[in-house]
């Protein structure tokens, strides 16, 4: 029973506080606003005397110069009618195909997003690809080819990979994994194809066999084979005194699709 009549009392305390608070902020507004508006009042007065040139308080006055602007007003808006005009004046087609609702297209912007479409579809095809490959193929100086794989690259349409000291260019959008960026990149080359193939079809597995097999020499064989196994392509076991080469089990379902999509 006591609990019930206190709840009314503290119910009733606690409106009487917001009402409280709501009178005071009713207030301090109240008097903010007379403050701004004495702060903002201003008297007007006739001015002691309105003819240009003569002393108000008794100080000197001096005339330094009396001129208008107006013509400089009217030379200056002549000067830019004129110069937003050169431009129709000088192609008079433009104005032309503005009036007939025709846009003219720049043609060297236009050459640019062709060339761009070709390189695209390019890489496109032949995914791997690099710089040199690519200018020959299509007959490209090689600075003005790195300008417009420089915009692919910018819109997301086509990815650089660094493989061995040699930038590879693929299609973007996550179309190849890591894996098959690698794999695509060390098929690029005829040797390690070749030394590729010939472990994963087990023919070959140690270096002598290796170079008779491919025709390759020995020094060679070893090169490129120490570049795989620097990919992880590759792997080595003992065997005796001979070195086994196999291919990697994690490599080897990427090498095995790669090799047949794009080697064959």
């Amino acid at each position: 029973m006591e609990s019930r009549s206190v709840e009314p009392k503290i119910t009733h305390l606690m409106l009487h506080c917001i009402n409280h608070r709501r009178v005071c902020l009713f207030c301090f507004l109240s008097l903010l606003f007379i403050l701004t508006a004495e702060a903002t009042e201003y008297i007007v007065t006739p001015a002691p005397n309105d003819q240009f040139g003569v002393s108000v308080a008794g100080e000197e006055v001096v005339l330094l110069r009396d001129f208008t602007v107006y013509w400089q007003f009217l030379l200056w808006l002549a000067a830019m009618q004129i110069i937003s005009m050169i431009d129709i004046l000088l192609l008079p087609s433009k104005l032309i195909f503005a009036i007939l609702g025709f846009r003219v297209a720049d043609h060297s912007n236009a050459v640019g997003v062709l060339k761009r479409k070709h390189i695209y579809a390019f890489v496109k095809a032949c995914p791997g690809i690099c710089i040199n490959e690519i200018a020959n193929y299509m007959d490209l100086n090689r600075g003005t080819l790195r300008y417009h794989l420089n915009i692919l690259e910018a819109k997301n349409l086509v990815e650089a990979h660094n493989y061995r000291g040699k930038v590879r260019y693929f299609q973007n959008n996550s179309t190849y994994g890591e894996k098959e960026k690698v794999v695509i990149s060390a098929l690029q080359n005829e040797i390690a194809r070749k030394i590729i193939y010939k472990i994963l079809d087990e023919e070959s597995n140690t270096n002598r066999d290796l170079a008779l097999a491919t025709g390759i020499s020995k020094g060679t064989i070893t090169w490129h084979i120490k570049q795989l196994k620097g990919l992880d392509l590759i792997e080595e076991n003992k065997v005796g005194r001979s070195t086994m080469y196999s291919i990697n089990p994690v490599y080897r379902g990427t090498i095995e699709t790669t090799y047949v999509k794009f080697c064959e």
